[in-house]
């Protein structure tokens, strides 16, 4: 263990997303994980507030930002990677099966710009992968089931684990986006729970629990072992699958689904401007009974 890293949390409360900015003590070398650019959804309009605020702090402690990590492509908020990368250098990572994910939408969107292959990111992580910021280690931890691309940083005993696991009282994500697999959302739970009990768990969203009054994101495996809603110690995969499915299956769209995921499986950028100079949002719409004699 080369020793622990610095952690700042940044939450957002508009989309429940905890953004982090981590670095190494030694040399303040630094990255961003799951950032988030401000979009108004009634508007249009984008704004880079979060991430500047985050630039700020990291510049304020003289660190040096090289990575901008996704723990995978977003449903709820759009990235603020590219932002980061244009002012930093940063390089912007996230999981190799993000090329599944890009697959899947490709055609959803008729996004016909959009390369599946994974390279509009700079580096794609395969599992059991491992790189360094500054003198610490990381781990890349491939952890699908909530989207076929999740994966999980792990520096030095310290785990942020993107949309896997929510707090203890929250229970666990949602398994029920195109390619999604509860089956495999748990099996990637039971490795994260394998590791050490006193391993540190830091979550990408909060949404206050029942009784709760408060925003948390940081939890232990022990903890999650002890009381997580969903999936503690003693609940079998069966068991979960079928709460997990018919949780699911009551569950609205997120709000910001459709701008997100177009947005997010292009590294974060728009699609491109149209002869007009205006980047537009496509919005599939499915026509359903009578509305098809409409058209």
């Amino acid at each position: 263990m080369s020793g622990q890293p610095i952690i700042r949390a940044f939450f957002d409360e508009p989309t429940n997303t905890v953004s982090y900015l981590v670095a190494d003590p030694a040399t303040k070398e630094a990255a961003i994980i799951d950032p988030v650019f401000d979009y108004d959804h009634n508007s249009g309009e984008v704004d880079t507030r979060s991430v500047e605020t985050m630039l700020k702090a990291a510049e304020d402690a003289g660190y040096t930002i090289g990575w901008a990590l996704e723990t995978h492509a977003h449903a709820d908020h759009l990235s603020g990677a590219p932002f980061i990368k244009a002012k930093t250098g940063a390089k912007i990572g996230i999981g190799e099966h993000i090329k599944d994910v890009q697959r899947i939408f490709r055609p959803i969107f008729n996004a016909t710009d959009l390369k599946t292959d994974g390279s509009d990111f700079d580096h794609l992580f395969q599992d059991g992968e491992r790189f360094k910021i500054g003198q610490l280690d990381v781990e890349v931890i491939y952890t699908p089931g909530h989207t076929p691309a999740d994966i999980s940083y792990k520096v030095e005993d310290v785990i942020f684990v993107g949309d896997t696991l929510f707090m203890p009282d929250y229970g666990t994500a949602r398994a029920d986006f195109p390619g999604g697999d509860a089956h495999k959302l748990y099996r990637s739970i039971k490795r994260l729970l394998a590791l050490p009990p006193d391993t540190r768990l830091f979550m990408c969203h909060d949404y206050k629990a029942p009784g709760r009054d408060t925003y948390a994101w940081e939890t232990t495996v022990r903890e999650q072992r002890e009381k997580n809603a969903h999936v503690k110690e003693g609940v079998t995969e069966d068991e979960f699958v079928a709460m997990r499915e018919a949780r699911d299956a009551k569950l609205s769209a997120p709000r910001l689904l459709l701008p997100s995921i177009q947005v997010n499986i292009r590294a974060g950028k728009f699609p491109p401007a149209e002869a007009n100079g205006v980047h537009y949002l496509t919005i599939p719409v499915t026509l359903k009974g009578g509305a098809r004699s409409c058209v």
